[in-house]
């Protein structure tokens, strides 16, 4: 199989769609020899923040020496950047070797008479048997949808699970209340598996909680109280946390932007404390690895003149946190929105929250087959704001933007991480 035939077939599984459930990514998996059952696995869900905290951990990973595994989904730049191992992506040599191998134990179920693995079942699968063979020392694993039902909930005893923010996105499958999503999440928890949560609000910890008793886990959660910011701006951010166990953290940097991810950076730290037994892990090589954690498109600043900032926050929480981050930087400066949604987002939400900031909104459709037009999304805006215009591409209205704008203008790219590819 070479490059194009395993793109070709990887990309013909879509019609299979999404399916929630276990039975046919445990079948897969058990053809395969159950590489899962054979990792060290780090597993975590949420709605917002399981991609920010995972790069704080793999970067922590990294610097101390550490081969740590990451399947990432949905992928910004190439579909290689799916499989990863510290920052870098699978070649194209070993993805075609495992796509094939998938390939035909896939037509071996199908002639058994089962359904053929879906597209998110076999990179799964894929991501697995490639962790294996190239022996990490860690695997960082983020649900793709929910938790409970998502294929990646096959590892019987992760080292720790993470359950990061969680708000309100997929209810259509995961269900109408921020109680009943929490429990999906925290699906993944396992027996006797240690799990260190996000500071939610109160009804979700609950959730957490009780899902944690019943199967009889140390819960710990991110200690807000302990966080003290020292610094924020448009080159990063600093701040000092006491973890729930009375560890000291007396000055950690971040690059990444946003009141937010200090948090998130909170519960990479939590879940460190928690598997520092099973590494050798020291101050520096946290504190260093965390200074230079990358993770592209979360408010992240592309060009300074003018400012241009992109980020994909697609849910209303997101859009919340990319709100607080303007109103704590540019309250005195002219914004200009160029936005693009997916259709089952709830994009009507999100452009409550963030267009009473703007002077001026672009609206565009995203490189993705589930990608709203630039005229509904315009309609859907002129609801909440008078200036709005439609364009047909990203690219061609950047430009048309940046040329228009003044020097003190911030141009804000929003709504999706489809953006991210293009904007490459």
């Amino acid at each position: 199989m070479n490059y194009e035939e395993a793109m070709n077939f990887i990309q013909n599984t879509s019609k299979f769609g999404s399916v929630l459930g276990l039975d046919n990514i445990k079948e897969l998996l058990e053809r395969l020899g159950n590489p899962q059952d054979q990792l060290k696995v780090v597993h975590i869900a949420g709605t917002n923040g399981k991609g920010s905290t995972l790069a704080f951990l793999a970067g922590i990973f990294r610097e101390s020496g550490y081969r740590a595994g990451r399947y990432v989904s949905p992928a910004s730049f190439c579909y290689e950047e799916r499989f990863r191992i510290n920052e870098e992506n699978i070649s194209k040599e070993d993805l075609c070797f495992y796509m094939e191998k998938i390939k035909k134990i896939s037509e071996e179920m199908v002639r058994d008479g089962m359904s053929h693995p879906t597209m998110f079942e076999i990179e799964t699968a894929l991501s697995f048997l490639y962790f294996l063979d190239k022996k990490v020392d860690v695997v960082l694993l983020e649900t793709g949808m929910g938790g409970r039902l998502d294929a990646t909930n096959v590892v019987k005893k992760p080292i720790a699970v993470i359950i990061a923010s969680i708000g309100m996105d997929h209810m259509q499958f995961l269900g109408d209340t921020i109680e009943k999503i929490a429990a999906e999440k925290a699906g993944i928890i396992k027996e006797g598996c240690p799990v260190i949560s996000y500071n939610n609000q109160e009804s979700v910890n609950e959730v957490i909680k009780e899902k944690a008793k019943e199967m009889h886990c140390k819960v710990t959660f991110v200690n807000s109280e302990g966080i003290r910011v020292l610094s924020e701006s448009l080159n990063g951010e600093s701040f000092s946390y006491r973890s729930s166990d009375g560890r000291w953290y007396e000055k950690i940097e971040i690059p990444l932007l946003g009141r937010h991810q200090i948090n998130n950076a909170a519960l990479a730290l939590e879940a460190l404390n928690t598997i520092r037994n099973y590494y050798c892990i020291s101050e520096f090589q946290t504190e260093d690895g965390l200074r230079k954690t990358i993770w592209r498109g979360r408010i992240e600043i592309l060009e300074k003149d003018p400012l241009v900032i992109c980020d994909g926050a697609h849910n209303p929480d997101g859009a919340k946190s990319l709100l607080n981050f303007l109103q704590n930087n540019f309250t005195n400066r002219r914004l200009i929105y160029i936005m693009g949604v997916l259709s089952d987002k709830d994009y009507e939400q999100m452009i409550q929250i963030l267009t009473p900031m703007a002077a001026k909104v672009y609206t565009v459709a995203p490189d993705n087959a589930r990608a709203l037009s630039s005229k509904d999304l315009a309609e859907c805006v002129r609801k909440y704001h008078h200036d709005v215009e439609e364009r047909q591409r990203l690219k061609e209205c950047l430009e048309e933007v940046k040329q228009q704008a003044d020097k003190e203008d911030v141009i804000i790219i929003c709504g999706t991480l489809s953006f991210q590819n293009e904007l490459k």
